[in-house]
């Protein structure tokens, strides 16, 4: 069974909205416009690509990303891997060309076959609301967090408000950085 992993920016209060700068959200850009930027802090990005085999996301996030990322230098190693949207409107027609092989999956029942594929890891970018979904569904495997120190209220949340069992974590690495930015990278018990 493939490893899913959340990758995810998010504030103490567990806001993961619009930290990169997407229009439209009053906090836009939080992760660098209100913490100094210090390389070490985001080395687990650059691992990420170099250890998941495929790349998750939702509608939204896919099209937030997929305008952006394939001409970027940082993200040179998610162009080539094979990558899969959830969405239940997105058509083929929508996908860009640029950006290498992109399968749309309709549903969570599709992202819980995929896992029984043969393959690496699979790393989940963005996606708030896939997110939750994936988390309630017990599909979720492992997080890696950089929890930055800031509250900002309102956004939209990486974990769901859905009432259900407790879900334990194990922490399996973390680091905290000058800047007030804390890694935490945990599995999932089953």
């Amino acid at each position: 069974m493939r490893t899913l992993i959340s990758t995810a920016f998010v504030s103490l209060d567990g806001v993961v909205e619009a930290p990169g700068g997407e229009p439209g959200y009053r906090n836009s850009g939080w992760t660098f416009k209100n913490v100094e930027f210090l390389p070490e802090a985001f080395e687990i990005k650059g691992r990420e690509q170099e250890e998941a085999a495929a790349m998750l996301m939702g509608r939204v996030s896919y099209q937030a990303f997929s305008p952006v990322w394939p001409g970027m230098d940082d993200f040179a190693l998610y162009k080539v891997m094979p990558k899969y949207v959830v969405s239940t409107t997105l058509a083929e027609n929508d996908l860009v060309t640029n950006w290498g092989e992109t399968t749309i999956l309709r549903s969570v029942d599709d992202v819980a076959a995929l896992k029984e594929t043969d393959g690496g890891p699979i790393i989940v970018h963005g996606s708030a609301s896939l997110n939750q979904s994936l988390s309630d569904a017990g599909l979720i495997d492992r997080y890696h967090l950089l929890v930055f120190p800031l509250l900002l209220g309102a956004g939209k949340r990486l974990f769901s408000a859905t009432d259900k069992d407790a879900q334990k974590l194990t922490l399996v690495e973390s680091a905290t950085y000058p800047n007030g930015v804390q890694k935490n990278v945990f599995d999932v018990v089953r």
